[in-house]
């Protein structure tokens, strides 16, 4: 075995098993199709708590998504049961829209206190939190909490 094949043979006994690390990803995977839909909750909580409606043209100019693409995640939303429209009425989130919408601002607040617990700037810390709050576990959220209690 040459030294290549060798050092290749050690890293691959770091990885998991493939049908672990297939879960893993597949796990990925859903959790970057469901950061678009929660980034749209909360953005259409915002705007109705703000402006009394959501529209889907200021949702697109929010997100700096197309109108079209605002439409198409729309959809989905009121296909998940987690949001109505209205023709001329814009974009309503339904009772489960709204749970959505409290839960990941919670998680966002929580990954955010983190982050600047840690020393990041609380700018970076937002920016930063719009990403890492779709794709970390319950568990992990419930290790940030005891942490901050612990350090705070």
């Amino acid at each position: 075995m040459t030294e290549a094949e060798q050092a290749a043979a050690e890293q691959r006994g770091t990885e998991p098993p493939p049908a672990e690390q297939a879960t893993r990803h597949a796990q990925a995977r859903k959790a970057r199709a469901g950061a678009l839909l929660e980034d749209y909750v909360e953005l259409i909580d915002d705007l109705i708590a703000a402006e009394g409606e959501a529209r889907a043209i200021d949702i697109a100019r929010r997100l700096g998504v197309s109108h079209a693409s605002a439409i198409k995640a729309i959809a989905r939303l009121k296909r998940e049961g987690l949001a109505s429209a209205k023709p001329y009425r814009g974009v309503f989130l339904t009772e489960s829209g709204r749970l959505l919408a409290e839960r990941m601002r919670a998680r966002h607040r929580l990954v955010v206190d983190l982050l600047c617990a840690v020393g990041v700037p609380r700018e970076v810390a937002e920016t930063d939190a719009e990403g890492i709050e779709h794709h970390v576990s319950d568990a992990t959220l419930a290790a940030f909490r005891h942490f901050l209690r612990r350090e705070g």
